[in-house]
């Protein structure tokens, strides 16, 4: 047998190593000691000497967080200061560095070696100044080189624009810069219509703008509105997209004011910037029907209404802006969204702009408040349909009917409400059967979007299953076809997941799947006509015998996944339905049993599950989607910045990876596929629901898995917030259980960790579940405190007079339930030895002044007297804190039974823990006069 290597011989070894230069080696003697140490002190020092490792190997971050932990044991550790103060000068923190070193300094005032290091820095830092004090003329010179048409050399033009660039990111660069005249010069840039100048110019402008309101509000009126939304519309997509990204820094820096320490000082220079807002949204809003914009120009203003025009919660009740942009654009917007592609001319657009239109009119639509304003959006719609559409000729009638598509795929409710104006029904269902593919694309699409509508299902099912099926069985074109086929499986589809409600006969449903799927894997056909077979798949994969034989075609699911990543995003909807609908992780509640009998009596429908529905399908199904590469997609579709990438997507897709974390063995697989990292802005934004699947699916993989491996580095941090979103009482039960599993995990890493915590007013929410009835949450809550325990703050709040803080925790550890007596002694003997003070108020806060209540002196007896030897140990733990905090406390403890049960367990050799404990519990009984000294121990 070998033998149990101890910390200690691991230590020595690692020192013998790092003397060697193996300080890979050495430093993973130290890891491994760190392990199996204990105490304190040692583990200070096996930190201090990871921290030299680090510095050798020139890992700077770590050096620091070690040398860090071993001051925070011991702030006197000179070596350990030396350390950190080497650490953070290569990080470039010179200010912190000389800190430590002063320190080091005034504990050994005669080394030599810290008086250099001193001398050193302090010249380094001298030198920086230095340089920064002469930025005025390198910015002048920068400029020079950028303008100068004489200047040929390419790489000395590209370092000085990088050099621009960096320097407005920082504060003190980007005031020098707009000191300089640097706004004016940076116009000059702009002008010279050079793609690599004007992104130059717009880069360092986004610097100058970020999070600085007054340079935002002088940037645009020196440039003007307008010059900028040119900009945003030119052919070059780089230039546009860094036009729209300035555009956004913009309106946030307007619209929020400074977001640095000096808010107040700027907030009293520019009170208000309502106007200018106005002004840039005009001028986008001017660029959409411009026939001279490029098509992704015309994108990019799309999206950046988008993002600033509608309010970002429903707490701000003030959606003027909203309801301006109606009233001075909403035409405008459908403009863009009735464009039909290849007619005499149209506008130039991607496969994204009608998407992206639809988008923002669904986001104004959600965003107004009262049937008058919704009433005013149904009329301008109307409007603008009957422009087109009366009295016009058939060109006029498509752009009529495109509209319809786009309100359909926007704000339903005004779709609804334009398909039922008069001939526009008849006139999508007469150019269904057109000759010419282009007006049979957009009716049958039209039909296709009308079809999603209840409303509506019953007079298509009646006449437009039969001109669809005529459409799909005999047309030459496959991009007709393969639409034809999509509203076929929509109206197929009409049962939803009940097994009873079929449409089609026996194997339609089965044939039409295998189509799409063809339809699917046929790279010949262009990525725009394909996405159609995906949205067939997603009406389709209601049937589990569709998902089944989905899920065991690779090739198929494979293909869905690449078109996530094509241009034409509007593809990412059907995407996610699918995969809910395969992952079955769609809403579904059980049925009353007594219910069910009623609705039997009564010969009402019930509602069946298809046997291929039940769990164990199901799980197959998840793993089959996880081997295909389904995280690392759902993780791209979440990276990527698109409108199409909707509330209610988000939402879709929260779901799918709640379901693939269901099962614990999964988890791994999804968190190494990018999947932690895709929930944590899943969890901040989208719809409600959506947030708290998300933060549900965090929560699950934070329980089984290393947190710090899961989530690394400051990744760690952003997941706090998602987990107190379930502790909040609108949550479920297990959606609370698993929150606080979570919290608790991350509470026992670090004390920023349970700093952050803290921050985010979790504390009180954990308490108020300590009183909870379910006995799993009330066990998880004190569990949780247990380690919140270890902050100071959290300490403090158990001394709170009028608090039952401390008595809940006494209370507790007497509990019949051993897990909460675990959590609550724990907490005890935790608190009692970190914060002393807490050891002379647990006598006062249970004393028992009623029958019901049991006085503390029995609890901690209770615990001593347990069969339980981690209960005994935790109880002698808290009687000797109590015992060391203060005489008089010791003394009420030796008058009881205590002192007789302490004597017997000091003497047990087989609990060495527990008996060390008593035995020093007797001592300070000893040196406090109370006991006589057993002569035998003497």
């Amino acid at each position: 047998m070998e033998e149990t290597v101890t910390a200690g011989q691991l230590r020595e070894r690692g020192n013998a190593l790092f003397q060697a230069g193996d300080h890979a080696a050495a430093l993973a003697a130290y890891t491994q000691a760190l392990s199996l140490c204990q105490a304190e002190p040692e583990r200070a020092v096996l930190h201090r000497n990871r921290a030299a490792c680090y510095l050798k190997l020139e890992d700077y971050a770590k050096a620091e967080a070690d040398a860090s932990k071993a001051i925070e044991a011991d702030g006197r550790d000179m070596k350990a200061l030396f350390r950190r103060s080497q650490a953070l000068q290569k990080l470039g923190r010179l200010d912190q560095a000389v800190s430590d070193l002063q320190r080091c300094v005034s504990l050994e005032p005669k080394n030599k070696a810290f008086q250099e290091a001193l001398r050193t820095l302090g010249s380094s830092m001298h030198e920086k100044m230095k340089t920064m004090s002469c930025t005025d003329s390198k910015v002048e010179q920068m400029f020079q080189i950028l303008l100068d048409p004489q200047e040929k050399d390419v790489d000395k033009k590209q370092k000085a624009a990088q050099n621009l660039i960096v320097l407005a990111r920082e504060e003190a660069g980007a005031e020098k810069i707009f000191q300089s005249d640097g706004v004016r010069l940076l116009t000059q840039l702009l002008d010279t219509a050079k793609a690599d100048l004007m992104l130059a110019a717009l880069r360092t402008l986004v610097g100058l703008c970020s999070g600085h309101r007054s340079r935002s509000m002088a940037i645009l009126t020196e440039l003007g509105s307008s010059r900028l939304s040119a900009v945003l519309g030119v052919e070059h997509e780089q230039v546009s997209l860094a036009a729209c990204n300035l555009l956004h820094v913009m309106f946030d820096s307007l619209k929020e004011g400074m977001q640095k320490d000096f808010r107040g000082k700027e907030d009293a220079v520019v009170l208000d910037s309502s106007k200018e807002q106005k002004v840039l949204i005009k001028d986008l809003l001017e660029l959409l029907p411009l026939e001279g914009a490029s098509a992704h120009g015309r994108d990019n203003a799309l999206n950046l209404l988008i993002k600033v025009v509608p309010r970002k919660s429903p707490k701000d009740i003030n959606n003027s802006m909203t309801l301006w942009v109606i009233d001075q654009g909403l035409k405008k917007i459908l403009e863009v969204g009735s464009t039909v592609c290849g007619a005499p001319d149209s506008l130039p657009v991607t496969e994204n702009s009608r998407m992206s239109a639809s988008v923002l009119l669904s986001k104004l639509y959600d965003d107004l408040k009262c049937d008058a304003e919704r009433e005013n959006f149904h009329h301008l719609c109307e409007d603008y349909v009957r422009s087109w559409f009366e009295g016009q000729e058939l060109a006029g009638k498509l752009r009529a009917i495109q509209t319809v598509s786009c309100l359909l795929q926007g704000p339903s409710e005004a779709g609804n409400r334009v398909l039922e104006l008069e001939g526009i029904m008849d006139s999508i269902l007469s150019l269904c059967a057109s000759v010419r593919e282009a007006h049979q694309l957009v009716a049958v699409e039209a039909l296709i979007h009308a079809a999603d509508k209840a409303k509506r299902a019953s007079f298509i099912t009646a006449n437009g299953v039969s001109l669809l099926k005529e459409i799909y069985k005999h047309s030459e074109r496959d991009s007709i076809r393969i639409r034809a086929l999509v509203g076929l499986c929509k109206l197929g589809s009409a049962g939803g997941t009940d097994f009873s409600m079929k449409q089609f006969a026996e194997g339609s449903t089965m044939k039409l799947a295998k189509q799409c799927r063809k339809w699917l894997c046929n790279e010949a056909i262009d990525a725009g006509t394909r996405r159609w077979a995906v949205e067939g798949l997603a009406y389709l994969t209601f049937d589990a015998d569709v998902k089944e034989e989905f899920v065991e075609d690779k090739a198929a699911m494979q293909a869905m996944f690449q078109l996530t990543k094509s241009e034409d995003r509007s593809v990412l909807y059907a995407v996610a339905s699918t995969l809910v609908n395969c992952t079955n992780s769609y809403d579904h509640e059980e049925p009353d049993p007594q219910m069910l009998e009623l609705a039997k009596y009564a010969k009402q429908h019930i509602p069946e599950q298809h046997p291929k529905d039940k769990p164990d399908f199901v799980k197959r199904r998840v793993r089959k989607l996880l081997t295909a590469g389904v995280v690392s997609a759902l993780a791209c579709v979440v990276k990527s910045e698109n409108p199409a990438l909707t509330n209610s997507c988000r939402e879709l897709i929260s779901r799918v990876f709640l379901a693939l974390v269901a099962e614990a063995e999964d988890r791994g697989c999804v968190v190494a596929q990018g999947g932690g990292k895709a929930l944590i802005p899943l969890s901040l934004e989208g719809t409600e629901v959506g947030q708290t699947k998300a933060a549900q699916a965090l929560a699950k993989i934070t329980i089984t898995s290393n947190p710090e491996m899961a989530f690394p580095g400051e990744r760690i941090y952003e997941v706090v917030r998602p987990l107190v979103s379930l502790l909040h009482l609108q949550r479920s039960g297990l959606e609370n259980f698993e929150g606080l599993m979570a919290l608790t995990n991350l509470a026992g890493i670090s004390e920023r960790l349970r700093q952050k915590i803290v921050k985010e007013r979790a504390v009180p929410m954990i308490e108020g579940y300590m009183f909870e009835e379910h006995e799993l949450i009330r066990l998880a809550a004190t569990e949780c405190m247990c380690n919140m325990a270890m902050s100071k703050e959290v300490q403090e709040l158990f001394l709170d007079e009028g608090s039952d803080r401390l008595k809940l925790m006494v209370l507790y550890s007497g509990e019949e339930d051993e897990k909460l007596r675990r959590a609550a002694s724990g907490t005890l003997a935790m608190l009692t030895a970190l914060h002393p003070p807490i050891c002379k108020r647990i006598p006062r806060v249970c004393v028992g002044p009623c029958p019901q209540t049991v006085h503390w002196l029995e609890i901690l007896q209770a615990l001593l007297l347990s069969p339980s030897a981690e209960l005994q140990h935790r109880g002698a733990v808290v009687v000797m804190n109590m015992m060391a905090a203060a005489r008089e406390v010791a003394e009420q403890l030796i008058a009881s039974e205590m002192l007789e049960i302490l004597s017997v367990l000091a003497k047990d050799e087989d609990k060495p823990r527990v008996a060390q404990a008593a035995q020093e519990s007797l001592a300070r009984a000893v040196a406090y006069g109370l006991i006589e000294p057993n002569p035998r121990q003497q």
